[in-house]
């Protein structure tokens, strides 16, 4: 039995249209004919005695009575997940998927060893990680993609609950035999003196960091800037330089005492927050939320016990 047995076949090819902003994106995605879906979609429209889509030259954009049927829409969609999981017996955890996206850093370290850790009490339990950049964590679990989002957070982010946060705190990490590692702390003069890898554009990190330099009159020259928190690390460890890195990311870093975190003087990150999300109003699946709740009790647990 299939999940979209569950579903208005209309409203399953509306849904896929509004994903892929055309009939011919949706018809690739569904292997049904455009004609088909175009059918379904107007049908829809007679109905609600609405358009749900404005046709443009380059595709179809959701109108705003389109947007509150692809909420619900989506919704459906989920629910119709959860039912058949639920039917299939995973309230039990005896089976089951956990879908979860996260920015890289999270996706690179602090996931996999928490997926690891779970399966060895639920091994019938799979997961899917999807690593994208921060901004479009919330977009995938608010489109349905993901059961659980994972990242930092600058600003609340709509129909998205954030079921649990730590503030994100941001260190300068370097080798031990930096010249700044004996320091108790520093400022951003004295990390601008020195070779500094950093985190591109896209990240909050970067966006806060280059505030916080715009306001205290500091010009910052990257000797590295990547999109990879990997990169960053291997960088550092090499001798190139110090970078910047969040409290909760260093704690699940692998570390051999090589390297050193001294804390900043400005306190430049007030809002930027670490967080675990969930699609407003939906209610996940067993595996899902047992895995959420796993997870939020081994980030609160002392870092040895991870």
């Amino acid at each position: 039995m299939r999940i979209s047995s569950l579903q208005s076949t209309a409203l399953r090819y509306f849904l896929e249209v509004a994903r892929h902003g055309s009939l011919a994106g949706a018809s690739r995605a569904l292997h049904v004919a455009a004609s088909a879906i175009s059918r379904q979609v107007a049908g829809l429209e007679r109905s609600v005695g609405q358009r749900l889509f404005d046709r443009l030259p380059r595709g179809m954009v959701l109108t705003p009575a389109g947007e509150i049927l692809a909420s619900y829409a989506r919704r459906a969609d989920q629910e119709a997940e959860r039912a058949m999981q639920d039917v299939l017996g995973l309230q039990d955890l005896h089976a089951g998927q956990v879908r979860v996206v996260a920015s890289e850093g999270f996706a690179s370290h602090l996931l996999p060893r928490a997926m690891a850790a779970f399966r060895q009490s639920y091994a019938d339990i799979a997961f899917t990680l999807d690593m994208v950049t921060a901004d479009m964590v919330a977009e995938r679990v608010r489109e349905g993609d993901a059961d659980i989002g994972v990242a930092y957070q600058l600003a609340p982010a709509a129909d998205i609950r954030v079921v649990y946060r730590q503030r994100a705190t941001a260190k300068a990490v370097m080798r031990a035999d930096h010249p700044l590692a004996r320091h108790a702390s520093l400022t951003l003069r004295q990390i601008a003196a020195y070779p500094l890898a950093v985190s591109d554009r896209r990240t909050t990190l970067r966006q806060v960091l280059d505030a916080a330099c715009a306001r205290q009159r500091v010009v910052l020259e990257p000797a590295l800037e990547t999109n990879a928190m990997s990169t960053l690390h291997a960088f550092v460890l090499a001798g190139g330089g110090l970078t910047l890195l969040s409290e909760v990311s260093l704690r699940h870093l692998p570390s051999d005492g090589e390297l050193v975190a001294v804390s900043l003087k400005e306190r430049f990150l007030p809002a930027r927050e670490f967080t675990l999300q969930v699609l407003q109003g939906r209610t996940l699946p067993p595996a899902a939320d047992h895995f959420l709740q796993f997870l939020i009790a081994r980030l609160d647990a002392p870092l040895d016990a991870n």
